[in-house]
């Protein structure tokens, strides 16, 4: 029988959270004619998620498999790597061990897939469910913890501004995965992953769209609202922006983006100095973008570094 979609679930010591998204799955609505399958991908856990995962499966009466995956190579990018090769459906649906589903999530999901042929991988609304509400800058929390809601219709996303849907709920057409994302992303830890997949298949053509129609809550637990964790999360996406950016420019482009790139970077390091002054350690909204602006300012150099321990520098200069 063709799988028409699978929902992955990578988890490393989730054994307390991704019952929950199972739940969901459990109650998804409109499955008419939609063959699926559930794959969990135990990323090298250390605590009961296999056992969890097997209870499950003695109990499982859906009219959709449930199978387990152990990957042994930590980091989520080679857990997605690993979901997208033992999937059997025409699309892929990740979602965090963290990611609840809403009740259509499958069904419009891989409806919009099939109504948009062009696309390599789109992703929908994401929707904060704090344990804790949050009790100041609550705009900072959302960009930094991926609390989306792009547009209310479909819509293009822009990838040349590094516009790109995270990587909670996002669903990619596997066929596409095979045939234009490498096997080992750059940013494999630490953040960046996510909009790499969507670089590598827009550059081999694929549009990369926004469904309004898939919604998922992102379960956020208090210790994500702390300023050390925040500050850190936004300092990594600054670190990774040059090496996204070089994805799709050209070989003779690069210094020229790399410099500007830098000089622009210092430029808003020293006016949000100026501007903020000792707020920039005092408060969570200067402090989170002024560690995003020191990543920019750091980001060329990740860039080369990365290079240099791949040992392909010699391949582009």
């Amino acid at each position: 029988m063709q799988i028409d979609f699978t929902v992955a679930i990578p988890t490393y010591n989730g054994a307390k959270r991704f019952p929950l998204v199972l739940e969901r799955l459990r109650s998804q609505i409109n499955l008419d004619q939609i063959n699926w399958e559930i794959i969990v991908i135990d990323n090298n856990s250390t605590d009961d998620t296999a056992k969890a995962v097997q209870d499950y499966q003695s109990n499982w009466s859906q009219n959709c498999s449930l199978n387990y995956y152990f990957e042994p190579q930590q980091g989520l990018a080679f857990a997605r790597q690993r979901a997208v090769e033992e999937a059997n459906g025409t699309f892929v649906g990740f979602l965090d061990d963290d990611n609840l589903p809403a009740p259509n999530w499958v069904s419009a999901a891989f409806r919009f897939g099939q109504a948009h042929p062009t696309a390599g991988a789109y992703g929908g609304q994401i929707r904060a469910d704090y344990e804790v509400e949050p009790t100041t800058s609550v705009e900072y929390v959302q960009n930094l913890l991926v609390i989306r809601n792009y547009s209310d219709q479909p819509k293009l996303f822009e990838p040349e501004k590094l516009r790109l849907p995270p990587g909670a709920g996002l669903v990619i057409r596997k066929q596409a995965w095979i045939e234009g994302v490498p096997k080992h992303l750059v940013h494999t830890s630490g953040g960046g992953d996510d909009y790499e997949i969507s670089l590598h298949l827009y550059k081999q053509g694929w549009e990369i769209w926004h469904n309004p129609a898939m919604q998922i809550d992102h379960r956020i637990p208090p210790w994500r609202l702390e300023k050390s964790y925040l500050t850190a999360i936004a300092r990594t996406y600054g670190i990774c922006t040059c090496s996204l950016l070089m994805i799709l420019t050209d070989p003779w482009q690069s210094p020229i983006v790399l410099s500007r790139s830098f000089v622009g970077s210092l430029r808003r390091v020293l006016l949000h100095l100026l501007k903020y002054r000792e707020k920039v350690n005092t408060e969570l909204g200067p402090a989170c973008e002024m560690a995003f602006f020191i990543g920019n300012l750091i980001s060329p150099f990740h860039y080369f570094k990365e290079r240099f321990l791949r040992g392909d520098i010699s391949k582009q200069y």
